[in-house]
């Protein structure tokens, strides 16, 4: 499940994706218009500005706009980044592997198997599909 962290980072980028013509926007517009508070929102936009999707500019006219097109923020991105890793079990997660305690053996266990499978079929879609996707559905 996403968690709320991410949602809102989605919706802000869905907010700058539409409204790209206006450039920046600032963060009390997206914050009202979603019902996120404003300080919360300000952190997820840095975090995302550190992670080379987002610009800013202070000063009258100032804000925060999308520096890479929408096509170009895979949705598998904006999660790792925000939640960490993908795949639900540590013992599948390629960027976050960790053994389960409680597993006696890895090569045999077929929950580790069958999860590794979901996490493959998932990554599949999330690194496909991007921001544009989204945009295009709304």
């Amino acid at each position: 499940m996403l968690s709320k962290k991410t949602k809102y980072a989605f919706h802000a980028l869905i907010y700058l994706g539409k409204n790209q013509e206006q450039g920046a926007i600032l963060i009390q517009e997206i914050s009202e218009k979603y019902g996120i508070s404003h300080k919360f929102l300000e952190n997820i936009l840095l975090e995302l500005k550190k992670a080379g999707f987002l610009g800013s500019k202070k000063g009258k006219g100032g804000g925060y706009y999308l520096i890479k097109e929408p096509h170009e923020i895979p949705l598998s991105r904006v999660i790792r980044l925000l939640d960490g890793p993908i795949a639900l079990l540590p013992c599948v997660s390629l960027n976050y592997y960790e053994p389960c305690e409680e597993c006696e053996n890895q090569d045999t266990c077929g929950l580790n198997k069958v999860m590794a499978n979901v996490r493959d079929e998932t990554l599949k879609i999330l690194e496909m599909k991007t921001l544009q996707d989204i945009l295009e559905k709304e």
